[in-house]
C-alpha cells in the first residue's frame, strides 16, 4: 500500500467498512496547544484519536519511547483496529506527528496503513468536511501485533553504527541543533550531533503546505545528503518523532531496509560519553553532558 492518500482519495473512502481514521497530532518543542482540544474544535467526521504519548512506554525516562507488544496490542484494539483496518493517520498541522503514527503502526505489523497528505489542513482546502466534538467510542477490535524490530534501532546499536560507520545516519532536527549553535529544548541535553550523521531537516521533504513533495525532489534531496542504494540508513531527530518524516520519505522512494532510533538525540546527547560532534557536518568531538 501506497504510504500516502490524497484528501480526494480519503473522500472517496469515507464511508468504507474497513476505514479507520486516526488524528495522531501532538506538539512538538515549540508548539504549545492541546491535541485534544485541538480534535474538538475540528477532526475528519468518524475519525479517533491516537494518543502517542498514551501509545509508548509509560516506564521509559525518555520521551514516547516505543511501547512492550501488549500495550500497543490492547491499545489498538481498544481504538477498534483489526489486522485488515486500512488505517488513515493525519495531524493538524507539523507532518511529523503522522509520520511517526504510520511509523509505530508499521513496526507492530500494521500493512494497510497511509498518511493523509498535508494532514486536516489540505483536507479542509479540498472541501473535506470536518467533524466536532470528542470521538466516539469504537467497538473493540482484534489487531494482533506482529513486530518489525528490525525497523528500529537502540543505543547500543547506534554505538556500533558510529564505531563502524556501517549505515549512514540522518540527522532531522534544525541545522543549529544539529551543528550545536542552537541549544536543545529539553533541559540536560548536549548540543551537537553523532560522529558521521548528516543533517536533513525534515521539512526540506515537505512544501508550504506540509505536504510530500514529488518523489523526484525526495530522491534529490536524499541523495545530497549521502543517501545511497548500497548502504542502510537509520533516521533520527530529537525524540524520534520528526525522524519519522525522513522514513516515510524514504519509503515514498520505494526503499526498504531502512531503521528509525527510536531514542534519538534525547538519549545520545544524555548518555555519559557518547561522543558528539559540532560544526555543519564534521567537527570537534566532544563528551555528552
Amino acid at each position: 500500500m501506497h504510504p500516502l492518500i490524497s484528501p480526494a482519495e480519503l473522500l472517496a473512502r469515507l464511508d468504507a467498512p474497513d476505514l479507520v481514521t486516526l488524528d495522531a497530532t501532538m506538539a512538538l518543542p515549540g508548539e504549545d496547544f492541546d491535541p485534544a482540544q485541538r480534535f474538538r474544535q475540528a477532526h475528519i467526521p468518524g475519525a479517533r484519536a491516537f494518543d502517542i504519548e498514551l501509545f509508548s512506554d509509560p516506564d521509559a525516562t525518555l520521551p514516547h519511547m516505543i511501547p512492550s507488544q501488549s500495550r500497543f496490542g490492547e491499545l489498538a484494539r481498544a481504538l477498534g483496529l483489526s489486522d485488515t483496518s486500512h488505517i488513515v493517520f493525519y495531524d493538524q498541522g507539523n507532518a511529523a506527528s503522522a509520520a511517526r503514527a504510520w511509523w509505530l503502526a508499521g513496526l507492530f505489523g500494521a500493512d494497510r496503513v497511509q498518511v493523509l497528505d498535508g494532514g486536516l489542513p489540505a483536507w479542509q482546502r479540498a472541501g473535506g468536511p470536518v467533524g466536532q466534538g470528542a470521538p466516539a467510542t469504537p467497538s473493540p477490535g482484534t489487531f494482533r501485533p506482529a513486530p518489525r524490530f528490525a525497523r528500529v534501532r537502540g543505543l547500543g546499536d547506534m554505538r556500533h553504527i558510529v564505531a563502524g560507520r556501517g549505515a549512514l545516519i540522518l540527522d532531522a532536527r534544525a541545522a543549529g541543533r544539529f551543528a550545536g549553535t542552537t541549544p536543545e529544548p529539553r533541559p540536560g541535553v548536549a548540543s551537537g550531533h553523532m560522529p558521521g550523521a548528516r543533517n536533513l531537516p525534515y521539512g526540506t521533504l515537505l512544501d508550504a503546505d506540509k505536504a510530500f513533495l514529488p518523489v523526484p525532489e525526495l530522491r534529490a534531496r536524499f541523495a545530497a545528503a549521502g543517501v545511497t542504494d548500497d548502504r542502510p540508513v537509520v533516521t533520527s531527530c530529537g525524540s524520534g518523532v520528526s525522524a519519522a518524516v525522513l522514513s516515510l520519505g524514504l519509503a515514498l522512494c520505494g526503499r526498504e531496509g531502512d531503521a528509525l532510533y527510536d531514542g534519538s538525540w534525547a538519549e545520545w546527547g544524555t548518555t555519559p560519553g557518547a561522543p558528539i560532534e559540532t560544526g555543519a557536518e564534521t567537527g570537534t568531538e566532544t563528551r555528552a553532558a
